[in-house]
């Protein structure tokens, strides 16, 4: 029997029969899908686990730890929207069974779910907290100390895992890009655009270069640009692991502090946080207050290789004579069906060499924290993506999220791979400041 707690539960955010009926069982979905590839096993798919989401919610099958496991074993990469000829909202329904996991008694142990709900909801949505925590991760990162524990926990074979997650960990930014910016930025030539930038959470201590990279190139283009110093993270990371409501709660900041604001669009350079930003229409529908307030925010939520796709061609680009290919992040080809753009306007550099990735859609297991929360599941995803990068030949690796560059670079160093990884904004800057010489990077 369902318990009435459950059953609250299960009514409050579980979608609706107009949603859970949409699958037609056709199969499409199922040769995209990376954890049934890895099992062949239905209620790995996305398919079965539809099934079990209707069960649960019809009452048919109770909140079990085996539902927690395969809600949590997808990776929420949305392959199998792409791929679904009726247009089923997948993520959806399994971000929804995410959060009634989470305020329930199944899956992780109640200290998991505390120091994950900790970290979420204490620090990353905690600006100041997460920028102390950075600096001290800065700290360890650059005193040695680093390199002193992983060679010890590589020692012992019990430790080798630990040692490979923290392998994982972002590298800290010396400055952070919410320091080092100004809350408006003038373009280099007269002003055509105004746009607001979201700097993110750990883009803004791990990745302040790409941030940097990303204000630069839009100044060249044009563009004045606004970066509100109120801003806080876009919740993201929190929609996608059950906690909800505190997404709502960040989202509602966001949309407050942006719309004291004038602007064209809003461009944001992770595709995880463009992704969810473009959702906030749909998160605040049934919101009186909020409603119109998130349509006209989402409406101008630009991923900045879509808006620099639509605007006339920076004539400031210099030669780069290297071999590139390119890695399409979940969150931006499957969720944003974004795909042509970065292509584009990687192809606007001259010399360039463009080579097409086999299965250049197919995910790399990054898929927000899921390769430190699953990192052996994430490890066998990694090595099919990195099969595939061997047999580029390519130079450097281009992409387009956070989370991806982390690990392919991972995993390039882990396989001997002898190629850069960078985000497709920072080669563009590359190229307008005629850096023809890309042998060095880090």
């Amino acid at each position: 029997m369902i318990s009435s707690k459950d059953k609250a539960l299960l009514s409050k955010y579980l979608p609706g029969d107009d949603v859970l009926t949409q699958c037609m069982h056709c199969g499409m979905c199922l040769a995209t899908c990376p954890t049934y590839e890895l099992t062949k096993l239905e209620r790995s798919s996305p398919r079965g686990r539809i099934k079990l989401i209707k069960s649960v919610a019809e009452g048919k099958l109770e909140l079990s730890n085996l539902f927690a496991e395969e809600m949590n074993f997808c990776l929420d990469c949305q392959a199998c929207e792409t791929a679904c000829p009726a247009g089923v909202q997948y993520g959806k329904m399994v971000e929804s069974a995410r959060v009634v996991i989470e305020q329930s008694n199944i899956g992780s142990s109640k200290i998991n779910k505390a120091i994950k709900r900790f970290l979420l909801n204490s620090v990353v949505a905690n600006h100041s907290r997460l920028k102390l925590l950075a600096r001290i991760l800065y700290f360890y990162q650059n005193s040695g100390m680093r390199t002193i524990i992983t060679k010890a926990l590589s020692v012992f074979p019990f430790a080798k895992k630990l040692a490979e997650i923290e392998s994982l960990s972002p590298v800290i930014s010396k400055v952070f890009s919410s320091d080092g910016m100004e809350e408006k930025t003038l373009s280099h030539s007269k002003v055509k655009y105004k746009i607001a930038f979201s700097t993110g959470c750990i883009m803004d201590v791990a990745f302040a270069d790409i941030n940097f990279d990303t204000v630069e190139v839009l100044q060249k283009n044009q563009c004045e640009i606004i970066t509100p110093k109120a801003q806080v993270c876009c919740g993201s990371l929190h929609a996608h692991n059950g906690e909800i409501e505190k997404a709502r709660e960040l989202a509602k900041k966001n949309l407050d502090v942006f719309s004291g604001f004038e602007y064209d669009f809003l461009v944001s350079n992770s595709a995880g946080c463009g992704a969810f930003m473009k959702e906030y229409v749909h998160l605040f529908a049934d919101d009186p207050q909020y409603a119109q307030k998130a349509k006209l925010f989402s409406e101008r939520v630009k991923d900045i290789s879509e808006f620099l796709a639509n605007i006339e061609p920076s004539d400031q680009m210099h030669p780069l004579e290297e071999k590139v290919t390119y890695h399409d992040a979940c969150h931006l080809c499957h969720s944003q069906k974004i795909t042509v753009e970065p292509r584009k306007v990687l192809q606007q550099i001259p010399d360039l060499k463009f080579v097409p990735l086999e299965e250049s859609t197919w995910c790399c297991g990054s898929a927000g924290i899921y390769n430190v929360t699953r990192h052996e599941d994430a490890e066998k995803i990694l090595e099919r993506k990195m099969k595939n990068l061997r047999g580029t030949g390519a130079d450097i690796v281009v992409t387009g999220n956070p989370g991806c560059i982390g690990q392919l670079k991972y995993g390039i160093k882990k396989y001997g791979l002898k190629m850069k990884v960078l985000h497709t904004v920072s080669l563009l800057k590359k190229s307008m400041d005629g850096k023809s010489d890309l042998k060095n990077l880090p």
